[in-house]
Formats: structure tokens, C-alpha cells, sequence
């Protein structure tokens, strides 16, 4: 039963041990930092602002490193390489940090120098072997434990270390870098021995979203920021876009329906003009063949009326002339009656 229980505490340390990629949120990469950075104060005897700033630096290195272990434990070699060029910047940051005496220290302690080891088809870090309790902790949270998010790391300043000259101390200038040593391939036999290296695997995908220079929980949340801001703006912009060219299509349409609209009152004009001066014709033409049509009606009458006169002078003389005749002709047969009783 104790066999039992044990096997069962060995496989949930491991479990805790481990530092999938698929389970390192960032939240789980806060508490990695802390555990580490705190056993570093521990052995080192870091004062409060050195603990806060190796906090920053081993945070960094922890968010960057795990988007390249699923390609590490893969075998490829790029990710392998990329690892320690991550390991050599967060050394190279520690070295502005720590004092020469400290600095030596930690280069002896692999679980610090070298915090990361594969076995099997997982990574650990190597802490864990020394420092068995995982929640156990000689210090507080650091003052800035869930608000730094990689605001310090080396790419935000020309590739400079933050960190440098920051201190006043001696500080350790011996080599650190593990891809300049000697023994940079017994380092990474030591570090990653189980990974079967594939062959032809040491130039980088050149592919744009797999994997950049820096690849934190820092770049990640200033890339979705960046990148909301940017589709806001782009949003915005596309909104704006849409309702200028809205606003352009109904000043387009307003100006055609101006247009439309003069074009029709000029043409209701000129048609109206047109039609006025048709029918101003249409008049004229009208009132003329009235007056041509009086006239001539007014002519014949007139010469009507002169016949007609013409007429009837020459019945009244004729009639004046029988009934002066008659009367001659009474008087003469009156005259003879007259002669004739005499």
C-alpha cells in the first residue's frame, strides 16, 4: 500500500514537475517564475530590488521559451538553438544584476544556469529535483507579480539590457554564454539527451506566424492589443470608409437628384417654353387666319351689301319711273277724258 501510495505521489510530482506548452497559460508561467526567482533569493541572498528584477528576467525567459519546447521535444534543431539563445540573453540580463560573487554561484547551480532538462517526451525544470515542495516559498510575491507582462525585456530597447547600469556593484565578465562555450554540446546532451535531433533540421521555417523574436505572454498580450487596437482602428477606419463613401454616394445621389432635378425643371422649362411658344404660334396662326378668314368674310359682305344697294336703287328708279309713268299715263287718259266731255 505505501508502494502504491508513493508511485502515486511520484507521478503527481512529475505531473506538477511538468511544463507543457499546452498547459503553460500565464497564469502557470507566474508561478514557475516565482518559484524559481525565490529559490535564487534564497541561495544568493538577492536584496529586495534584485529579487524584483530577477523575477523580470526569469519571467521573460520562461514566456519565451515555451513556444520553441513542443519543437524541441520534436527534434528540431533551429528550436533547440533558439532555446539557448534565449538562455544566453536571460544570463547575459542576470550578469547586470548580480554581483560577481553572486553571479559565480549561480553558474555553479546547473538547476539555475541551466533551469530546463528534457526526459522522455516531457520538460522539467531542474529546481524541482533540489526543492521538492512545490508550494512552499521563503518569500512574497514580488510587488509587481500580476501586472509585468515583459515590459523590460531587451527587445523594447534596441536589444540593450534593460538592466545594465543599473547597479553599482562589480559585476562578472567571464563567458556565459552557452552557445560560445567549449562544452555547449555536453551542455545540451545534459540539457535534452532524449531528443532524437532530426537531420536537416537547423534552418527556421521562414513562416510568419510560427514563431518571432519574441514569443512571450508580454509579445502575445502586446500583439492581441496591438492587434485589437489595429482592427478597431482598421475597423473604424472601414466604418469611416463606409460612411464617407456613404456619405460621398449620398451627396452623389443628392447632387444627381440636384442635377436630375434642374436637368427636369430645365426641361420642364424649355418643354414649357416650347410649348408656349407653340401655342403663342398656334395663336398668331389662328388670330391671322381669323383676320385673313374676316377679311375676306367682311369683303364679300361689303360687296354683297354695294350689289344688294345696286339692287335696290335700281328697283326704286325702276318702280319711280312705272309709277311716274303711270302717273302720265292717268293723267294723260285723264286729260282725254276731259276733252272729250267738253
Amino acid at each position: 500500500m505505501k508502494r502504491i501510495l508513493f508511485i502515486l505521489l511520484a507521478t503527481l510530482s512529475t505531473a506538477v514537475c511538468s511544463a507543457g506548452t499546452d498547459a503553460m497559460s500565464n497564469s502557470k508561467v507566474r508561478k514557475e517564475t516565482r518559484f524559481l526567482t525565490d529559490k535564487m533569493a534564497y541561495e544568493l541572498n538577492l536584496n529586495t530590488e534584485q529579487y524584483n528584477d530577477v523575477y523580470e528576467i526569469n519571467y521573460d525567459f520562461i514566456s519565451g521559451v515555451r513556444y520553441v519546447m513542443d519543437d524541441v521535444l520534436l527534434g528540431y534543431e533551429w528550436a533547440l538553438n533558439r532555446y539557448y539563445d534565449y538562455l544566453d540573453v536571460r544570463n547575459d540580463d542576470l550578469r547586470w544584476v548580480l554581483s560577481s560573487r553572486q553571479y559565480n554561484r549561480f553558474m555553479q547551480a546547473e538547476y539555475f544556469y541551466r533551469p530546463i532538462y528534457t526526459s522522455g517526451n516531457r520538460w522539467y525544470f531542474r529546481v524541482y529535483i533540489t526543492y521538492t515542495n512545490h508550494n512552499h516559498f521563503y518569500f512574497p510575491r514580488p510587488y509587481h507579480y500580476r501586472t509585468y507582462v515583459g515590459g523590460h525585456y531587451r527587445t523594447h530597447y534596441n536589444n540593450t539590457s534593460y538592466y545594465r547600469g543599473r547597479y553599482k556593484h562589480p559585476h562578472y565578465n567571464g563567458a556565459y554564454r552557452i552557445r560560445d562555450n567549449k562544452s555547449y554540446t555536453t551542455h545540451r546532451r545534459s540539457d535534452f539527451g532524449s531528443v532524437t535531433v532530426r537531420p536537416g533540421s537547423s534552418r527556421e521555417p521562414s513562416r510568419d506566424d510560427v514563431y518571432t523574436t519574441r514569443r512571450s505572454s508580454s509579445g502575445s498580450n502586446r500583439s492581441t492589443t496591438t492587434g485589437t487596437t489595429r482592427r478597431e482602428s482598421t475597423n473604424s477606419n472601414a466604418t469611416n470608409g463606409t460612411n464617407s463613401s456613404r456619405t460621398n454616394s449620398e451627396r452623389t445621389n443628392s447632387s444627381s437628384s440636384r442635377n436630375s432635378g434642374s436637368t427636369r425643371s430645365n426641361s420642364s422649362t424649355r418643354s414649357s417654353s416650347t410649348r408656349s411658344s407653340s401655342n403663342s404660334d398656334t395663336k398668331s396662326n389662328t388670330n391671322s387666319s381669323r383676320r385673313s378668314t374676316t377679311g375676306k368674310s367682311s369683303g364679300a359682305e361689303r360687296k354683297e351689301s354695294s350689289s344688294s344697294s345696286v339692287r335696290s336703287s335700281s328697283g326704286s328708279s325702276t318702280r319711280s319711273s312705272g309709277t311716274s309713268s303711270t302717273r302720265s299715263s292717268s293723267s294723260g287718259s285723264s286729260t282725254r277724258s276731259s276733252g272729250d266731255r267738253r
